[in-house]
């Protein structure tokens, strides 16, 4: 069973109004690439972005949530990680290059950052996990050195300065992956 999935579509059902989510960690990695690890929809949460061009999620929204929670408790499934763009690191031109994905859902349309922004938000706490996953995402689209070098220069980092320090040093242990693929 693919646990992003039943919570996506335990949210749905509860929706009254169609909604858009911005998906990003191993719910993203689950369900926005072919061929995933089987421990991504092992998740027991699902991860969001809530773009500063769109207003918080509507009253309907909440309450989906709520009742998806309440349905999903005694499974410990859950969907609470909700996140500004502000509060992770991207590119600034993110949401432009959003991927839809293919998600079987009626009134929730799903997508997940393009590949590059993901590896940057993966570069937040650069523990081991993470490193894994940057390397499953390096595997589904390569990129050069130059290309991410641009990518972490123009990235917008949370003001928090341990999040600032680990993406630092968290820069050459990916690059270091890019040259072994």
């Amino acid at each position: 069973m693919n646990n992003p999935l039943e919570i996506l579509r335990t949210l749905d059902k509860h929706l009254e109004k169609s909604a858009d989510l911005t998906l990003f960690g191993r719910v993203a990695l689950s369900l926005g690439y072919p061929y995933s690890p089987p421990e991504y929809g092992a998740t027991h949460n699902v991860d969001e972005i809530i773009p500063i061009t769109e207003a918080e999620p509507n009253f309907d929204f909440w309450l989906a949530q709520q009742a998806t929670n309440a349905e999903l408790k005694n499974r410990g499934l859950y969907i609470t990680h909700l996140f500004g763009e502000m509060d992770v690191i991207l590119r600034p031109n993110w949401y432009a290059s959003r991927v839809s994905l293919a998600v079987p859902l009626f009134k929730l349309k799903t997508y997940r950052p393009a590949t590059i922004d993901p590896v940057l938000t993966k570069m937040a706490r650069g523990d081991e996990q993470d490193l894994q996953d940057v390397e499953f995402l390096l595997r589904q689209e390569p990129f050069s050195p130059l290309q991410l070098r641009d990518a972490f220069a123009c990235a917008r980092i949370p003001d928090v300065a341990e999040i600032r320090e680990l993406f630092a040093r968290t820069q050459p242990k990916v690059l270091k992956l890019v040259e072994q693929h």
